[in-house]
């Protein structure tokens, strides 16, 4: 199978066709129609076989998550997501692989009606990476810089699980089947919180995702900031299989050790009301507050601090 042959096969089809894509797939470069009176988020983001994803990765939990990550992304700036461009090195022309690579990723596309439009392939070792486009207008996009002394801290979801699939996987803890099935989907087929994050554009101060773990991202909206915060380890939410074996994992594998994907945002006390009536749709929890001295502050349930050992996930910490 030639380059041409597989865009052809794989990602010249789709369900999505956008009104606002005038060339998509198969010319030099997409041409593409932002809506009037609306800003441009771009995010992107590289997957690389072996550290981002297991090589034995299921391709079609793999498709999705491609995607899914960087529609989080756009979700923490409250955009809508619109089209995407796909860079794909690969190993090898392997319809087998392939098919259900794209099967889980436009899968996920046509829920979020986000279009492909645009990108590359080579041989070479497995390595994704998408670059994604949404909408927001103007001076309604979420930052990390925004967090202000006094606003609450909240995050959507619970923390913790994917953590949780990625150590059994690597064979750090040995999980029963029954929890194993209970949190393999959300280190698999993470969650976009897309509508949450567009709802939470006229009441939030500040958001982020949480991809590498919520000390390193809450981390970096006290830093854009220039504020610090107190979270209570007892605020955390988590599942019930993860809260079972926390005793074995300890805390630190919820707060530091990320891929959760949920939001981590705040939000000032005169919009509490509105964003209590938004908890029944959105299921956030509130960790914590914002405060004016620099530092992230952790209390354990009685109150004393709680010290962790590690701080998120980077690339080149060690290096």
């Amino acid at each position: 199978m030639t380059e041409f042959e597989l865009i052809r096969t794989f990602f010249a089809r789709q369900d999505v066709a956008r009104a606002d894509v005038v060339a998509g797939i198969g010319d030099d470069a997409a041409l593409l129609q932002p809506p009037a009176g609306q800003q441009l988020a771009v995010t992107s983001d590289l997957l690389v076989s072996g550290v981002h994803f297991l090589p034995d990765a299921d391709p079609f939990s793999l498709g999705h998550k491609a995607l899914a990550v960087n529609l989080s992304d756009l979700a923490a700036m409250g955009a809508e997501p619109a089209w995407f461009m796909l860079n794909l090195a690969l190993p090898k022309a392997d319809a087998n692989w392939l098919q259900p690579f794209c099967n889980g990723m436009f899968e996920l596309a046509r829920e979020h009606h986000v279009q492909l439009v645009g990108g590359d392939t080579s041989r070479g070792p497995l390595t994704i990476a998408i670059e994604a486009h949404g909408f927001v207008p103007p001076g309604q996009a979420l930052r990390r810089s925004g967090a202000k002394a006094g606003d609450r801290i909240y995050v959507t979801g619970t923390l913790g699980d994917a953590a949780l699939a990625l150590r059994h996987r690597l064979g750090g803890i040995r999980l029963p089947e029954h929890d194993l099935a209970a949190v393999a989907g959300r280190m698999d087929r993470p969650v976009p919180r897309v509508r949450e994050g567009m709802t939470l554009r006229s009441i939030a101060h500040s958001a982020i995702d949480i991809s590498d773990g919520l000390l390193a991202d809450l981390g970096h909206i006290l830093e854009m900031s220039r504020v610090g915060a107190r979270i209570s380890l007892d605020k955390i939410p988590v599942s019930p299989v993860c809260r079972s074996h926390i005793g074995e994992t300890g805390w630190d594998m919820v707060l530091a050790n990320g891929d959760d994907y949920e939001l981590c945002f705040t939000v000032p006390e005169q919009h509490a009301a509105a964003l209590e009536k938004l908890r029944p749709a959105c299921g956030f929890h509130p960790i914590g507050v914002i405060e004016a001295e620099p530092g992230l502050r952790i209390v354990d349930e009685s109150g004393k601090p709680y010290q962790p050992r590690q701080s998120g996930h980077d690339h080149f910490a060690n290096n």
